[in-house]
């Protein structure tokens, strides 16, 4: 009788675990874990920390203001719960953190690294355990054969080559109409990003029959640029190109200025958009060109633009940030549409969907976004799109 009574109770037991599993089940997650690691200190802070994670933590805001992400499949909206960790501008660090995520945190989703080198080398990673990577601030033009290797890889920000015919067709517009010559001065960071631009302006360049007059790279740590603006100030150029960083952005505009070197186009490239480079040089930057762009009348832009200067404090950048929060929008209806976290079907839908975002109408093209906007300039303290692959509403670029 005892032993029956025993068998009774740890059936019943067993059963009422049963039930309560199933209901645990029916009513569904009561959060999303999300989490990344990203540069909040090292040489990559001052992207990460303008572009990156300003806008991850905006969304998250956000979403979870307006009650969460809604999982239809439970009937309910779920908020976010976030893990944040520093990879410290280490890229071992950054794998290391992300698998870490994956496997021992096991978060639902994870947001990707700041940084071309970071990117690529977190993918594998990615694709290894089945998660969405949104790379949203990496541009390689090995783009197409990685989407094939790590089909769980979307790559926001476009290729070096179509950037830089982007660029060079900017070029030979204002050639066309006189407005400068054939001579070009371009320097690049000794990083992915650099490397890859420098690697597909030379081409381009040569395509176009400008004349580099000279070409160097710098090291991402360097602390002084200013002997490669001496250096192309004294080959007199129609245009300066670096192909830079944040930190050298500013190095090398500050050095020009200082140097009185005044080019016709002076272009350089991370960091041109950040609203600390607008903040340092004040009117100064009026006609200087950049990487990037955006246009301010997509529906929702504004409202963005005007949401994260209060949210944060500071603006958005006027290239990746948009993108970025873009991507997290794109993340979040494709969630939405899937009805839970269902990683691969989330991955699918992200793949084949077409989505309402603040930089317009995203669809992904073999895994990736190719309308961009490419080249810009700051006119009347406002940085605008003035070249690009696939996208409305240019506007001509200003020459003193």
């Amino acid at each position: 009788m005892y032993v029956e009574t025993i068998l009774k109770s740890a059936a019943a037991a067993a059963v009422a675990v049963a039930l309560g599993t199933t209901a645990a089940i029916a009513a569904g997650p009561d959060k999303i874990r999300l989490g990344y690691a990203v540069s909040l200190s090292g040489p990559f802070a001052p992207g990460a920390m303008t572009t990156t994670v300003p806008n991850y933590r905006l969304w998250v805001k956000d979403v979870n203001d307006a009650g969460g992400i809604m999982l239809s499949k439970f009937g309910k909206r779920v908020p976010i719960e976030v893990i944040e960790q520093d990879d410290r501008s280490n890229i071992e660090d950054a794998v290391r953190l992300t698998e870490r995520l994956m496997t021992q945190e096991k978060v639902d989703i994870v947001l990707p690294p700041w940084g071309t080198g970071a990117n690529l080398a977190v993918a594998p990673i990615f694709a290894k355990y089945g998660y969405p990577h949104l790379a949203t601030t990496a541009t390689t033009d090995n783009i197409p054969q990685l989407a094939k290797r790590w089909n769980t890889s979307f790559w926001f920000l476009g290729l070096p080559t179509e950037g830089m015919n982007a660029l060079v067709s900017v070029l030979s517009d204002l050639r066309s109409k006189g407005k400068i010559g054939n001579k070009v001065a371009m320097v690049n960071v000794a990083h992915a990003f650099g490397a890859e631009m420098a690697g597909a302006l030379r081409p381009a360049l040569a395509k176009a029959d400008f004349e580099v007059v000279y070409d160097a790279s710098y090291p991402i740590n360097a602390k002084d640029l200013t002997a490669h603006i001496k250096s192309s100030q004294g080959k007199n150029p129609d245009a300066f190109i670096a192909l830079s960083y944040p930190r050298g952005t500013i190095m090398l505009t500050e050095a020009a200025m200082v140097n009185g070197f005044k080019p016709k186009v002076f272009y350089t490239a991370v960091g041109t958009a950040f609203p600390v480079f607008k903040k340092k040089f004040g009117d100064k930057i009026n006609g200087l060109f950049g990487i990037g762009g955006w246009d301010p009348t997509v529906p929702g832009a504004k409202a963005y633009f005007d949401r994260h200067t209060a949210v944060i404090g500071q603006e958005p950048d006027r290239w990746a940030s948009p993108v970025t929060y873009a991507a997290l929008q794109v993340l979040q209806q494709a969630i939405e549409r899937v009805g839970e976290i269902d990683r691969a079907k989330i991955i699918q839908e992200i793949d084949t969907g077409t989505f309402k975002t603040i930089v317009g109408d995203i669809k992904m093209t073999g895994n990736r976004l190719v309308e961009q906007w490419w080249v810009g300039q700051w006119q009347d303290g406002v940085y605008r799109g003035i070249g690009s692959v696939g996208k409305k509403n240019a506007v001509p670029a200003i020459l003193d």
